[in-house]
């Protein structure tokens, strides 16, 4: 349960990076409401988030001292699964929200569970 919970502290400050890049970008990216560009957003704002992400949890949630190249590798995909669980919520709720906000918000809260159970029993799962 205390893993849990700094991993949620630690998803918390990731989340403010993800919505700081995510709306720093749409205030400079031209037409950021069309598809393609909402989703290169949405992309470059996730995947910043997870850096932070990555590092904050290596050296508080998990205190781990595994081979940071190996986890790291690991995190990144698990990051990359998330952000495909992402896009296809960022798909499904956009035709009634738009690309705003709202679908990021509910897309981004998609990713949480796969990251916390992926990155606990797989990327981390030699830390006790």
């Amino acid at each position: 349960m205390r893993q849990f919970v700094k991993f949620g502290i630690v998803g918390a400050s990731g989340f403010v990076v993800n919505l700081i890049v995510f709306t720093g970008l749409q205030r400079v990216i031209p037409h950021h409401d069309q598809p393609e560009q909402y989703y290169a957003i949405y992309s470059v704002a996730f995947l910043s988030g997870g850096v932070s992400n990555y590092y904050l949890n290596r050296v508080w949630t998990f205190r781990s001292t595994g081979h940071a190249f190996r986890e790291g590798s690991k995190f990144l995909t698990v990051s990359a699964l998330a952000l495909t669980v992402g896009l296809i919520v960022s798909a499904l709720v956009s035709p009634f929200l738009g690309h705003g906000h709202k679908t990021w918000f509910i897309a981004t809260l998609a990713g949480i569970v796969v990251n916390f159970f992926l990155n606990k029993y797989w990327t981390f799962k030699h830390v006790s």
